[in-house]
């Protein structure tokens, strides 16, 4: 295969990649990074350099998982580094709001999502993560272990742990 060729197919594969993924992982990783936009942009901006230097072949089949495992570990050394690492403020992950509209967003869906979220405030941040990576960004537990670095066992059990206290915590709200 010549080198334009294989240019033009890295090309478009890393722009489809852009197109479907910026969004959550500016997300994911912004709350990482306890709300710094900035860095987060330069973070989800460098994993996409990192992927350009990929074979598609060797991420396409996990390409996701791949993207958020490399916005996360980036965002981890960037927090070590500066030294900066702390629990996210109340309410500071809900600020945060993506390009695209989301779908259900009813009154009663909207207010209950609300609700959820500002529960989802209280738990610990291990929670708080898993919770996000299965639920807003639809992870499987393999994948949210190879994106954690924890096992299957434990990030079953992190989620169990955290749905049961939100189910608890909402049973307990005033209607």
């Amino acid at each position: 295969m010549n080198t334009d060729t294989h240019n033009d197919e890295r090309r478009a594969f890393v722009q489809s990649a852009v197109e479907r993924h910026q969004a959550s992982l500016l997300r994911y990783t912004t709350r990482l990074l306890h709300g710094d936009v900035d860095r987060a942009q330069d973070v989800v901006q460098d994993a996409f350099v990192r992927l350009w230097a990929q074979e598609p072949g060797g991420v396409a089949d996990h390409l996701a998982e791949w993207l958020f495992t490399v916005c996360r570990n980036r965002a981890l050394d960037y927090l070590r580094k500066e030294g900066r690492m702390k629990f996210f403020a109340p309410g500071q992950a809900e600020r945060l709001t993506a390009a695209e509209p989301r779908p259900g967003s009813g009154f009663e869906r909207a207010e209950a999502h609300a609700a959820v979220l500002r529960l989802l405030e209280h738990l610990p941040p291990n929670q708080q993560e898993v919770v996000r990576l299965k639920f807003q960004n639809g992870f499987s537990y393999k994948e949210i272990s190879r994106i954690t670095s924890l096992s299957v066992t434990n990030v079953g059990f992190i989620l169990h742990t955290a749905i049961a206290r939100l189910r608890k915590e909402m049973a307990a709200q005033p209607e």
